[in-house]
């Protein structure tokens, strides 16, 4: 577990930071945000989605919660301003109030998706989350970058907010594995987060290409994703 923590934490700091350390990331952003997209789509497909229906005893509820977990995330990113997907605002744009509201939606999306990688998690039962962790890392990075760029006015502010935003993900996973739920608890939780995923992912595909015009490159790096999905899923 103290090894997953400290990839969920160097991965956001990481991803924030590349701001500063990588020149040009800003503009090369898009492509990589495609190929994260379709990563967690791929693995919220070929992983979560039938794991959740396999071990739930009433799929149509486990349903429900999916649906849910997708309108939450809606609802979120009315908050976060689509941060979680790598959509960034000029520091000018947006208010004290505004940026409280992304980092606290910011915060809550990242505790939930930290449940996914619980030692209780009915996903461990067939084998290690390791396409998870990696789509959780893909996703991840791209949003901190997005929170830096937005609040990259604020100064020494900013890296306060990146360490906190670090942080969530692995207080989600060490909160879940502490507090002693159910089963049937955990699966609502994961079916959220599993709704979640699906939003953002997807949500990437339609900003990736506003113009609907969806390039042979954007298509290549797309597949790669979804391709490095199934061998992360299925070989490792």
């Amino acid at each position: 577990m103290i090894l997953t923590i400290l990839i969920l934490i160097g991965c956001a700091i990481l991803g924030g930071l590349s701001l500063k350390l990588i020149p040009g990331m800003k503009q090369n952003m898009r492509l990589s945000l495609i190929f994260a997209g379709s990563y967690l789509f791929a693995i919220t497909i070929i992983h979560i989605i039938p794991e959740l229906f396999t071990i739930s005893t009433n799929p149509s509820k486990i349903g429900l919660y999916v649906l849910i977990g997708f309108f939450l995330q809606q609802f979120l990113e009315y908050f976060s301003s689509g941060v979680e997907h790598g959509h960034v605002h000029t520091n000018k744009a947006v208010t004290a109030s505004g940026r409280f509201s992304i980092i606290v939606a910011l915060m809550i999306h990242s505790l939930l998706e930290g449940t996914l990688l619980t030692h209780d998690s009915p996903f461990h039962e067939k084998h290690e989350s390791y396409s998870l962790l990696l789509g959780i890392v893909l996703h991840k990075m791209p949003a901190a970058f997005a929170l830096m760029a937005t609040m990259q006015g604020l100064g020494k502010r900013a890296i306060y907010l990146l360490i906190l935003f670090s942080l969530a993900s692995p207080l989600g996973l060490v909160l879940s594995d502490f507090i002693l739920l159910s089963e049937d608890s955990l699966l609502i939780v994961f079916a959220i987060v599993c709704g979640s995923f699906l939003h953002i992912s997807t949500t990437i595909f339609v900003e990736a290409s506003p113009d609907h015009h969806f390039g042979l490159n954007k298509i290549l790096i797309s597949l790669a994703g979804a391709v490095v999905a199934i061998l992360v899923e299925f070989l490792i």
